[in-house]
């Protein structure tokens, strides 16, 4: 299962990639930054360096990184700027569940894990909403108005990369968490599952009726 890490600027010295990509018919925009190749000789670290790292980049899309970090520690929640390092697409559960074709948690977890390649994705319980992170860059170029695509204007709540299970004092918890600083999900990948989830909640109505 392989991540995608998105360079965050000029020095990385990557290029970008377009590649024209429909599904049935319906464009899936895919201008976007291209992953950069994985360095050689990198060693592999356990889950609790792997939340660190993320938790260290994450960080630096907050106004005041202090305050973030306390936030994290007594709410689970720290609000952080969408448009610096990432984006986020907000996407419906009901979508989610039609797309999975359950409600049951970690089938749900596996379903998303695989669609989007293990990209990250959190759950805001009481909102009933899901969010996959995606590259910065995404809002340019999403097109799907079943789920928005949070811009640069927005500062989403963002539960700390250790809330892994739902736990009922705490508003939000990673479904799929972060795999290290910049892993991100590919924006081709969180189109394909909002069209496979609209689709599914249609077609489910359709049979409800």
């Amino acid at each position: 299962m392989k991540n995608h890490t998105y360079s965050l600027g000029p020095a990385a010295g990557i290029g970008s990639w377009t590649e024209a990509s429909e599904i049935d018919g319906h464009p899936v925009p895919a201008v976007f930054a291209a992953p950069p190749e994985p360095a050689l000789g990198v060693l592999v670290h356990s889950r609790r360096d792997r939340e660190v790292a993320a938790t260290t980049w994450l960080v630096l899309a907050a106004s005041h990184s202090e305050k973030a970090r306390r936030e994290w520690s007594s709410f689970g929640l720290a609000l952080l700027r969408c448009g610096v390092l990432f984006s986020a697409v907000r996407i419906p559960a009901t979508l989610i569940y039609a797309a999975a074709g359950t409600e049951e948690p970690d089938a749900v977890r596996g379903f998303l894990a695989e669609v989007l390649d293990g990209g990250p994705v959190f759950h805001d319980v009481g909102g009933r909403q899901f969010y996959a992170l995606t590259p910065a860059s995404t809002p340019r170029s999403w097109r799907f108005v079943a789920a928005e695509c949070l811009d640069s204007d927005t500062f989403l709540g963002v539960p700390a990369t250790d809330l892994t299970e739902f736990a009922p004092q705490y508003p939000a918890y990673w479904v799929v968490p972060m795999d290290g600083p910049g892993s991100l999900c590919a924006p081709a990948d969180v189109a394909r599952l909002v069209l496979i989830g609209y689709r599914a909640a249609q077609k489910n109505a359709e049979v409800a009726r």
